[in-house]
């Protein structure tokens, strides 16, 4: 579905080095903290951003040579973009009927009334989470193959974040359809995707299906008189912390064994990206 070959972006001030590839049918969540190259991923998946050398690949063809049908097949709702203030719902249901042949009616009338958008009310009047509510439906309406999100609910109240991965989860269901998804807020991604990739200063640190996530990885604490004698090989990231090292290991079972006195918790994703972003003194 899409492919990453030595892709690199420079700017002045950041640099994005990357292969990686997205399946067909999957689930994928790009994770890592704010400016860690996840907006730019995204952007040069849609042939919005040029790159420095290497290529990326969207359906076998080369992003920025997409062809109108091709860019049919995608959904894509950006965190930093939107439709007019002054449209309404309704304004935004007849530009997408116009310019998709796919696009479900139907479904979209009927998704409004769900997710309470009033159909005549302009948008310059919707609140945070109605707009990202907006941005969603426009994204999904007309039977993507692949569905795009950049930070969906960035900047949102819990109960509207709540309700869009509740919208998100549904739509999942569907394994027909490949979804990528970028945020640096675990709840979003945690029961929804089938694997992740941890990015940290440009670059994919970790690669990891969510299964093994919960059954490989762990957190300790580990004393700092005890931290040198510590078989690094089974340690992923750390960060020094007032009474000793936070630890994540990438072999639970084996540390178990070995360190039976320290106790091994099930590492979520919010620990993969404090303590695998890199190591701190």
């Amino acid at each position: 579905m899409i492919e990453f070959d030595r892709f690199t972006k420079q700017y002045r001030d950041f640099h994005l080095d990357i292969s990686m590839e997205i399946p067909d049918n999957r689930v994928v969540g790009i994770i890592g903290r704010n400016g860690c190259g996840k907006s730019t991923t995204i952007k040069a998946i849609l042939g919005l951003v040029k790159p420095t050398s290497g290529s990326v690949k969207v359906f076998g063809r080369e992003a920025r040579e997409l062809t109108p049908r091709d860019k049919e097949r995608i959904g894509a709702a950006l965190s930093d973009s939107m439709f007019s203030s002054l449209l309404s719902v309704e304004d935004v249901r007849a530009i997408l009927k116009a310019m998709y042949r796919n696009f479900d009616e139907p479904f979209f009338r009927e998704m409004c009334g769900r997710l309470n958008l009033p159909l005549r009310k302009r948008l310059k009047d919707f609140s945070t989470g109605m707009k990202a509510k907006v941005r969603i439906l426009a994204a999904i309406s007309h039977q993507a193959d692949l569905l795009i999100l950049d930070e969906p609910t960035a900047g949102l109240d819990v109960e509207a974040r709540n309700e869009i991965i509740s919208f998100l989860k549904e739509y999942a269901c569907d394994n027909s359809r490949t979804i990528l998804i970028t945020s640096h807020i675990s709840a979003d991604l945690e029961g929804l995707c089938d694997e992740f990739h941890l990015f940290s200063e440009g670059r994919v640190l970790l690669h990891e299906t969510a299964g093994n996530i919960g059954k490989r990885y762990g957190t300790v604490q580990i004393p700092f008189e005890m931290f040198e004698t510590i078989d690094k090989t089974c340690i992923s990231g750390y960060r020094k912390e007032t009474f000793g090292y936070a630890c994540i290991t990438n072999n639970r079972e084996h540390f178990e064994e070995r360190y039976p006195e320290i106790k091994v918790k099930p590492a979520g994703i919010d620990d993969f990206i404090a303590l695998i972003g890199g190591a701190e003194e």
